[in-house]
């Protein structure tokens, strides 16, 4: 053999290994698309992992994860789910209300989607059906608008000598703001309480809303499920605090940076389950046969150190009621 061919087949032989090294499959891409920040996201990032982990899947391990944060921009969420479509993810994550599940539906009709939503995923139209879905999207449903009736007789039980209650709303989701003022109308009625709505849609509106309250002599507030509120949720909190008011939220996210009480499903159990059906999708599993999953998990979480504040001593029925208690 003469020198110049054998030293080209030991290149090649010395190139070989690498070559089958770079042809190893890439990990599968799971994409998620948030219509808030990644710090709204922490607790439903360990729910998800958790789901992840339990359908056999470890982000870094045998999946990757590649996020998408709106940070409460819902016009940038088409180009997000978009982006995500080219980056040809193997499946997409939405979360932080309906806009990021119908921006992903826009964007693909082959691309599996799971979604989270409090709202009703039929009347959204991003499934047939709960039991059958169709099509590329399942998901979990939340259903903490169907659960505004109990958490205002919560907020009775805190505040008792509460009578006129100030109903936080966004116009910007008008079916899910039909359906609250619906039940908690009902609830409000079956208590003897008077309902005064107020609107808001931004920080300015928030604002505004709290002079009305304040103006008005409310006695509580009762502030409605909707990502625009858990993305202002310190402004929400602050602000009941500094008036001194009772005040319900739909979700513990509130109550962790100061609110006084929420009841509602469990953020971190709904993404769990998320994350079971996302593994069971890269699996070979096909969104249309998996059901709509009805979140299931209640919780009901009481700040005592801001009832403290607020001069309230909770009830020993709420607190026996309580799933946690921050002190």
């Amino acid at each position: 053999m003469k020198r110049r061919e054998f030293i080209t087949l030991l290149g090649g032989a010395a190139a070989w290994p690498l070559a089958v090294h770079a042809q190893q499959p890439a990990l599968p891409l799971v994409g998620v698309l948030h219509s808030q920040s990644p710090d709204t996201f922490r607790e439903q990032l360990r729910g998800f992992r958790q789901g992840l982990k339990e359908a056999g899947y470890v982000e870094g391990e045998n999946v990757a994860i590649e996020y998408r944060f709106a940070d409460n921009q819902m016009d940038q969420l088409s180009e997000l789910a978009a982006n995500l479509v080219r980056r040809r993810v193997a499946v997409i994550v939405t979360g932080g209300g309906a806009l990021p599940a119908l921006a992903a539906k826009a964007a693909t009709t082959t691309i599996p989607v799971v979604f989270t939503t409090g709202d009703d995923p039929v009347r959204l139209g991003l499934v047939a059906s709960l039991a059958r879905p169709a099509g590329n999207l399942t998901g979990v449903s939340f259903l903490v608008t169907l659960l505004s009736a109990k958490r205002f007789e919560f907020l009775r039980a805190m505040a008792p000598s509460a009578v006129r209650v100030a109903a936080l709303v966004n116009p910007a989701e008008a079916a899910n703001t039909e359906i609250t003022l619906r039940d908690v109308e009902a609830a409000a009625r079956t208590l003897g309480l008077h309902i005064q709505v107020l609107k808001a849609d931004t920080t300015d509106e928030i604002n505004a809303a709290f002079e009305n309250i304040v103006r008005e002599r409310l006695d509580a507030l009762f502030v409605a499920a909707t990502a625009f509120f858990v993305a202002r949720r310190v402004q929400l909190t602050q602000l009941a605090t500094l008036h001194r008011l009772p005040a319900a939220y739909p979700i513990r996210d509130f109550v962790e940076v100061g609110g006084l009480m929420s009841y509602g499903a469990s953020a971190a159990d709904a993404y769990r389950q998320v994350g079971v059906y996302t593994g069971r999708i890269l699996r070979g599993a096909k969104p249309a046969d998996l059901p709509v999953v009805q979140s299931s998990k209640l919780e009901l979480i009481i700040n005592r150190q801001t009832a403290g504040m607020l001069g309230l001593t909770v009830p020993e029925k709420l607190l026996a009621a309580a799933d946690e208690v921050i002190e």
